[in-house]
């Protein structure tokens, strides 16, 4: 593994830390209306305190009621899809894996997009299910799913969870093209297309305990296992040598992480590039001990999603950019220069 110092591992990561504060405020005060980092710092403290900003209650209600929301739920998702994609990567051994390799993204899809289109059906019949459970669901469903599939009659290996994963994906997209297809529901399409690339929009307070309990709990969990990953990140026969029960740890891992993006895209929607860029990011800078790797692509993959958002509103004079598409127009060149750069830090 990448050695690096202890001094220069602290500075980068209080200096992330730092930067991803900042870049809250900023992020909260660009906008169509646009609002002075200093008022955004001293609304957030005011409401901290319990206080009354002395600011206009119109440039408070947004700041507090709209735009924090959405920051935080932005630096939220982030950290939780750089955990996912470091966390796949180790397990499968494989660089390209990310958080949707095992069809989860597919699989929300579906979910989300049977509730959308069927909504009015399901309710006749007794049955409401809001987007968020739906999504919830149908990746659960799809992971559960890749799992037996890439266990049947021999040990799951990550050639066989990549090929499930891959099976399962395509099924559940050509399940949520006909459902859309057979719907004749234009609103209703149009929603289902843009929840499928993304978005934050919706992002409120009581929405925010959710997905910031589940990835704080989960990042504690893999921080603990950092020498379990790092054995794996090696190959299945080095972790075996060690004594570890490599179909175990990776059932338990994929079934976090499954979770973990479950209840990341029943919030915002599918979000590409992030856990696949990031993680390769971070390992340039601070090598490939996850030790280290963990803390700082969580970190880092917040501050991304930040900014991400932050383009995804203010490119559009006549509303919101979907966030999919800014992440992957910002990834794709950056895992571009990754590819065709020095990638020894994957396992090395």
């Amino acid at each position: 593994m990448s050695y690096i110092s202890q001094t220069r591992l602290v500075v980068v990561q209080w200096g992330l830390i730092l930067l991803l504060v900042v870049s809250i405020v900023l992020a909260v005060s660009a906008g169509a209306v646009s609002i002075q980092p200093s008022d955004v710092w001293h609304i957030i403290v005011a409401k901290l305190w319990g206080l009354e900003p002395l600011v206009a209650p119109a440039i408070a209600d947004i700041v507090w009621d709209i735009r924090v929301p959405r920051a935080l739920l932005a630096a939220i998702v982030g950290a939780g899809l750089a955990l996912s994609g470091l966390v796949m990567q180790a397990s499968v051994q494989n660089p390209l894996a990310e958080p949707f390799i095992l069809g989860i993204a597919s699989g929300a899809s579906v979910g989300a997009v049977a509730t959308i289109l069927l909504g009015s059906i399901l309710a006749v019949q007794g049955v409401v299910i809001g987007v968020p459970m739906g999504a919830f669901i149908g990746a659960m469903v799809a992971t559960v799913g890749v799992l037996l599939l890439a266990g049947i009659r021999s040990r799951m290996s990550t050639v066989r969870l990549i090929l499930a994963g891959a099976v399962v994906s395509a099924l559940c997209t050509a399940l949520s093209n006909f459902i859309i297809y057979m719907a004749g529901d234009a609103e209703g399409m149009q929603s289902a297309t843009f929840w499928t690339m993304g978005s934050l929009a919706d992002a409120k307070w009581d929405g925010l305990v959710l997905p910031m309990a589940v990835v704080a709990v989960i990042t504690a969990y893999f921080m603990s296992r950092v020498r379990i990953l790092d054995a794996l990140l090696l190959g299945e026969e080095a972790a075996i040598t060690l004594g570890i029960d490599v179909t175990k740890q990776r059932r338990i891992y994929m079934g976090l992480i499954a979770l973990l993006v479950g209840v990341l895209v029943s919030q915002c929607g599918i979000i590409g590039f992030v856990g696949l860029v990031i993680p390769h990011m971070m390992r340039s800078l601070v090598g490939a001990s996850h030790r280290n790797l963990l803390p700082v692509g969580v970190l880092f993959g917040a501050i991304f999603l930040v900014w991400a958002d932050v383009l995804s509103r203010v490119l559009l004079s006549s509303g919101d950019l979907p966030i999919g598409i800014i992440t992957a127009l910002m990834g794709a060149p950056l895992f571009m220069k990754l590819l065709f750069g020095n990638s020894r830090n994957f396992g090395g």
